[in-house]
């Protein structure tokens, strides 16, 4: 199995919604604002390569919407799925697979696209496309807080078009293998049913879990989304995905870190599971 990250670009998100109930004078020092409070985020991807399929985990926002939701966001960067792709000798045409985490349009957007017309097709045409039904129907039918993360025209031509398999969910609360070398296990703080991605690499943990964690600097219990649905929840789940990193000496990937793609965990002085080495993937797997 070989594991490389495929940038989807960058875009802004409020510091305050980012960091929750952290005050801002400590959060500021880890992703300073603009003056609008906006701070920059990564949309970075995962590519999962095995014998026989090519599996892209997530999508990023895409390009396909309007100006007036651009503006909010700020798409940036000279990244984009396409790009990436291509600096790894690969065509949207090679993509056999697309996990998608959740289905909030930072993770979904990119897998669809737009014709000039204005109709949908599938930005990966030879891929199935996958995601768990308990999580769809949660989409399908969105609650005030997370409606507006949840686009319809994003997931929705998906299953019409026949493209979209519900993975089977083996365990709600535990993880449960998926593919040789990938373990799956279900969150509920974040939103409700995603997943993230436990792999084992050449006899290493690499642990690509979205938004439960989405940088380096949401290792601590308390730096906890205002996205979020239960931020109880979140911290219960973090606390025990600490516990598994730390027991397996994985290597945690960052979905939204803006400058460090992946570190290992450790336990300081007080016993705190805090940050631990900046490592990208092929170093960690060669030490």
């Amino acid at each position: 199995m070989k594991v490389s990250f495929v940038q989807a670009g960058l875009f802004k998100l409020d510091g305050g919604a980012m960091f929750g109930v952290v005050p801002k004078r400590m959060w500021n020092k880890l992703n300073p604002s603009d003056d609008n409070n906006m701070c920059t985020w990564s949309m970075r991807c995962l590519l999962i390569e095995t014998d026989d399929r090519k599996i892209l985990v997530d999508t990023g926002m895409g390009s396909k919407q309007d100006a007036k939701f651009r503006f909010h966001f700020e798409p940036h960067g000279d990244c984009s799925l396409d790009t990436s792709l291509d600096q790894l000798m690969l065509k949207p045409e090679d993509i056999t697979d697309v996990f998608l985490t959740h289905l909030h349009f930072d993770h979904v957007g990119g897998a669809l696209s737009k014709t000039e017309k204005g109709e949908l097709y599938p930005t990966f045409p030879n891929a199935t496309y996958h995601t768990n039904e308990q999580h769809y129907k949660w989409a399908m039918e969105p609650n005030p807080r997370e409606r507006a993360s949840f686009l319809k025209e994003n997931f929705v031509e998906l299953k019409n078009l026949g493209l979209l398999n519900f993975i089977e969910v083996k365990h709600d609360t535990q993880a449960f293998n998926w593919l040789p070398g990938i373990d799956l296990q279900l969150y509920y703080g974040h939103t409700h049913g995603m997943m993230g991605l436990h792999l084992e690499v050449d006899g290493k943990q690499l642990k690509y879990i979205a938004d439960l964690m989405p940088s380096s600097f949401h290792v601590g219990l308390p730096y906890v989304m205002s996205y979020d649905i239960d931020p109880l929840k979140s911290i219960e789940e973090k606390k025990a995905f600490h516990h598994r990193v730390l027991d397996e000496n994985a290597l945690v990937l960052f979905e939204h870190d803006p400058i460090n793609s992946s570190a290992t965990l450790k336990a300081n002085e007080k016993g705190r599971t805090v940050l631990g080495d900046i490592q990208d993937i092929d170093t960690f797997l060669k030490a």
